[in-house]
C-alpha cells in the first residue's frame, strides 16, 4: 500500500518515523491485547498508533495508522498508512461483524454507511438502517465511491482478503482515511472478540472496551469450567456436503475450539489447519457415521431439507436420532442470519449453546441464543 506523507509541526512525542515515538510517552493506559493476535496499540499523549499486522491470513505487510486528537498538529516527517482524527464522528464499516462492536461501545448512531445494509442484523443499527440514517454503499468490493465521499466520513473500516481493493485505493485518493480490520483472520474465539478494543480509540472509549471485553472473557472462562465437569464427551461431527465435497473445520480452526472447550470429542479435532477440511461423502460417513451430535449443517434448517438434498445424510446417527443443531434459524428482521454478524463478538454466548446442546445437566436453565434443534 502507497504510504501517505505528513510533513507540518512537529510533536514533541514523535520526530522520525512511525515506530520511533519513545518509550517513555507512551501512555500507562495502553490496552493490553491478550488473546487477538492481528493488532497492537500504543497510546501517547493526545494520540494513538493502531498496527494491523494480520488483515488477512498470510498478509505480509504491517499497516500502521496514526489515530490523532482534534486540533493537534500532524508530527513532522512521518509515515503512516493513514491519518484519523478523533473522536470519530461519522464511520463506514464494511462487515457485519463490526457491527456489534459499535453497539457494546454506544457509537452505532455515528454509522453513516454499509455496503449490504440488508444483511445488517443487529436491533440498534436495523433500526438506523430503516429510518434512513445509514446509507446503502453497494457492494464491498464495488463500493459506490461518489455516495461514499458525499458522505464524508471521518474513516472507513475495511475489510478485505488482500491489498487489491481498488475502491479502497481511490478513497484513500479522496482524502477518506481506510484502515484494515483483521477480526476475522484470529483464529481463537477470545482473539475474535478483542478486536472491539481495536474500535475503542477511534472514539476515546477504551476503558468501555476493556470493561465489555473482560466481561465476555470472565463468563467465557466460567462456561468452560463447567464444560470441563463433564462426565462424558459426545462425538460430534460437523458440516455438509456442497457440490460433492463436505466442508467441516479444521481441528485448529476457530469452530473447532468451541467444541475443545465445550467437552467434546470431534472427530477430526486432530486434522492440522484453521480454515475447513474438504473431504469426500464416503470419508465422512466412514469417521463420523455413529457420531452422537451432529452441529452446523451448513445452511440447511430442516431434517427434509437435508434429505431432499442428499438422501446419504439419513445414514448418519445423529440425523436417525433428530440431534442435529443448526444457526440457520436465528436470523434478524430482514432474513440475515445473526450468527455471522454477532457469534465472533459473543463468543461466551457460542460456547454456552454448544455446553447446553452437549452436556444440558450442566446448563439446565440456559436457553440457546445461535443454535437451535434442526426443524
Amino acid at each position: 500500500m502507497r504510504k501517505l506523507l505528513f510533513i507540518g509541526t512537529c510533536l514533541v512525542f514523535l520526530t522520525a518515523c512511525k515506530r520511533g515515538q519513545p518509550e517513555q510517552e507512551k501512555k500507562a493506559d495502553t490496552p493490553a491485547i491478550t488473546h487477538a493476535k492481528g493488532f497492537h496499540i500504543e497510546k501517547g499523549d493526545g494520540y494513538t498508533i493502531l498496527e494491523v499486522s494480520r488483515p488477512w491470513p498470510g498478509a505480509t505487510e504491517k499497516f500502521t495508522y496514526l489515530l490523532l486528537e482534534k486540533g493537534r498538529p500532524l508530527p513532522a516527517n512521518a509515515t503512516f498508512d493513514a491519518v484519523v482524527r478523533t473522536p470519530v464522528e461519522k464511520i463506514v464499516v464494511t462487515s457485519t461483524t463490526h457491527i456489534p462492536a459499535l453497539e457494546a461501545l454506544g457509537v452505532e448512531e455515528k454509522l453513516v454507511g454499509f455496503p449490504g445494509t440488508n444483511y445488517i442484523s443487529s436491533e440498534k443499527t436495523r433500526k438506523n438502517v430503516d429510518s434512513g440514517k445509514v446509507a446503502e454503499l453497494g457492494k464491498n468490493e464495488s463500493i459506490n465511491t461518489e455516495m461514499l465521499i458525499a458522505l464524508q466520513p471521518d474513516v472507513l473500516v475495511g475489510f478485505a482478503i488482500n491489498n487489491q481493493n481498488k475502491v479502497y485505493k481511490t478513497l484513500q485518493n479522496s482524502g477518506v482515511p481506510v484502515v484494515y480490520n483483521g477480526d476475522w483472520a484470529e483464529e481463537t474465539p477470545l482473539g475474535k472478540a478483542e478486536w472491539i478494543k481495536f474500535f475503542a480509540p477511534f472514539f476515546n472509549a477504551q476503558h468501555k472496551a476493556d470493561s465489555v471485553f473482560n466481561a465476555i472473557e470472565t463468563e467465557y472462562r466460567k462456561a468452560k469450567e463447567i464444560a470441563g465437569s463433564a462426565t462424558e464427551t459426545p462425538s460430534v461431527l460437523s458440516g455438509a456436503m456442497y457440490k460433492d465435497v463436505w466442508y467441516l473445520p479444521a481441528g485448529e480452526s476457530w469452530a473447532a475450539r468451541f467444541l475443545q472447550d465445550a467437552n467434546a470429542d470431534y472427530l477430526w479435532k486432530d486434522s492440522e489447519g484453521t480454515g475447513s477440511l474438504s473431504l469426500s461423502f464416503e470419508n465422512v460417513l466412514e469417521t463420523a457415521q455413529e457420531a452422537e451430535v451432529w452441529i452446523a449443517p451448513g445452511q440447511f434448517s430442516s431434517y427434509e431439507a437435508l434429505e431432499n438434498a442428499s438422501p446419504h445424510y439419513t445414514q448418519f446417527k445423529a440425523f436417525k436420532n433428530r440431534r442435529i443443531y443448526t444457526f440457520s434459524l436465528t436470523k434478524g428482521v430482514t432474513g440475515g442470519v445473526l450468527y455471522y454478524e454477532l457469534a465472533p463478538n459473543r463468543p461466551d454466548l457460542i460456547l454456552k449453546d454448544m455446553i447446553r446442546i452437549l452436556h444440558p445437566e450442566l446448563l439446565p436453565g440456559y436457553e440457546p441464543f445461535f443454535f437451535k434443534p434442526l426443524q
